[in-house]
């Protein structure tokens, strides 16, 4: 469990609790998810691509037997015992990254370092780890959370299109932090 404030704006204390999610927070974080993505993604992809990837990635099934997985983790953010937010990640094959794979924060309650408490979350399992680097998926046309990411040290790797099946693609910049400490200035003798 974490407990951190957030970055909120100035005069408003907020505690942002950051905890697993279990097996009864399924249902919220399903119907939170639903509620980032249609106040998102129009405009960047398709409704019926919307709830396509809804269905696809946050089925409550698919949840529950993710919960299990030793390598991949789901935390929540509560703020007052609201839920507010959810992050997802996971080690890569390789061993040597953490994928965040699910990043979202209800659209009220953006910019005010829930995200970044989230993404600080994900870096500390990452480093654990012993991970070099900490990597994500974003849709090239999402610019705001291009611009949030950049804000913390993410850059873009590479341009991935991935086709999903029924027709539609992610069209993404794969992004990376490293997590590897900087290498010490030589000092002249």
């Amino acid at each position: 469990m974490l407990r951190q404030r957030g970055d909120e704006p100035a005069g408003a204390a907020m505690d942002v609790l950051i905890t697993p999610v279990t097996p009864a927070d399924v249902a919220p974080v399903t119907a939170l998810a639903r509620l980032v993505w249609q106040q998102t993604y129009p405009g960047i992809i398709s409704g019926e691509q919307i709830d396509f990837m809804l269905e696809q990635r946050y089925n409550p099934q698919r949840l529950l037997e993710e919960l299990t997985m030793p390598s991949l983790w789901w935390d929540q953010a509560r703020v007052e015992g609201q839920l507010v937010g959810f992050s997802s990640c996971l080690l890569t094959a390789a061993g040597r990254e953490m994928k965040l794979d699910k990043l979202y924060v209800d659209p009220a309650r953006q910019r005010l370092g829930i995200g970044a408490t989230l993404i600080e979350q994900v870096v500390r399992r990452a480093v654990q780890a012993r991970c070099e680097a900490l990597i994500l998926a974003v849709n090239k046309r999402n610019e705001r959370a291009i611009v949030a990411y950049r804000k913390h040290g993410f850059v873009v790797r590479e341009s991935v299109c991935v086709d999903i099946g029924n027709g539609f693609v992610m069209d993404d910049f794969i992004m990376a932090k490293s997590l590897l400490a900087p290498a010490a200035n030589p000092q002249p003798e």
